[in-house]
């Protein structure tokens, strides 16, 4: 019995280990991202003259401003999300976006949706930072109605 007991004590012990079973921190997105389109993939569309992402993370608060200049002009939008799930309502240029974001491992995911122009348009956005922190790329899963595509965009921190 008394082994019985040790037993379990030793194995329970093992659980209550600091560091064991504990998960490792996100990685820290924050800092001002410049797009190096010649990194990025935008597939049959053409590719934005130059995009700006500044992002602030502090907790599960993540917020964003992204700058994106092209053919018509300079859009900004700002963004702000909980990196826990819940679902979050931003505006934008245009209306509003409706979306979520949670960790997922060390990736972090963003799905949104958007009436544009009557319009429904989905996306989900994988972020991934290198080890070294330098760089950002997010792979976006887009669907339309008429159909789906998909865009790399690969961003070097300033």
């Amino acid at each position: 019995m008394t082994r019985r007991i040790a037993l379990f004590a030793a194995i329970g012990s093992a659980f209550l280990l600091p560091g064991s079973g504990a998960q490792a921190a996100p990685p820290n997105l924050a800092g001002v991202w410049k797009l190096n389109g010649a990194k990025s993939d935008f597939g049959k569309f053409p590719p934005p003259q130059s995009i700006t992402r500044m992002v602030t993370q502090q907790g599960v608060k993540l917020s964003m401003t992204n700058v994106q200049k092209g053919a018509q002009g300079e859009v900004s939008n700002e963004f702000v999300y909980t990196t826990d799930g819940k679902p979050v309502t931003n505006k934008v240029q245009g209306g509003e976006s409706k979306g979520s974001a949670q960790w997922i491992g060390d990736k972090l995911m963003i799905d949104s949706s958007r009436e544009i122009q009557g319009t429904t348009l989905t996306q989900k956005d994988i972020w991934t930072l290198t080890a070294d922190g330098k760089t950002l790329t997010i792979d976006s899963h887009v669907t339309l109605p008429n159909g789906e595509f998909d865009v790399k965009q690969v961003f070097d921190k300033q």
